[in-house]
């Protein structure tokens, strides 16, 4: 249903019945997940001019990557992430399985 790096891949659905008897299926409600918990890769120095996009691109190969840098660092809205001189953790996402550990960056070696 969602792409392998979206923030809702691997949610459970859920399907409500409406009174005309159509089906609606919908996502359940995600948790944000506390930063603490998850795994640090690394710190992430913002600079001047940097947007959230190209810092995920930069740090996990993938500028769709945005939501994970927020988690790890409790932003909901990313754009207050960007201000020069803020140090970003860099995560492995909540839920990290395989498809997680295969991101670019993710694995050290």
């Amino acid at each position: 249903m969602f792409a392998i790096t979206s923030r809702y891949q691997g949610l459970p659905t859920a399907t409500h019945r409406l009174p005309d008897g159509r089906a609606v299926t919908y996502v359940r409600r995600r948790f944000v997940p506390r930063p603490e918990d998850l795994t640090l890769l690394r710190e992430h120095v913002v600079v001047a001019g940097e947007r959230i996009d190209a810092i995920a691109f930069g740090e996990l190969g993938d500028a769709e990557l945005a939501w994970q840098v927020a988690d790890a660092n409790r932003a909901f809205d990313p754009g207050e992430l960007a201000v020069a001189g803020r140090k970003l953790r860099i995560t492995l996402p909540a839920a990290a399985g395989p498809a997680a550990t295969s991101l670019p960056g993710a694995v050290h070696g």
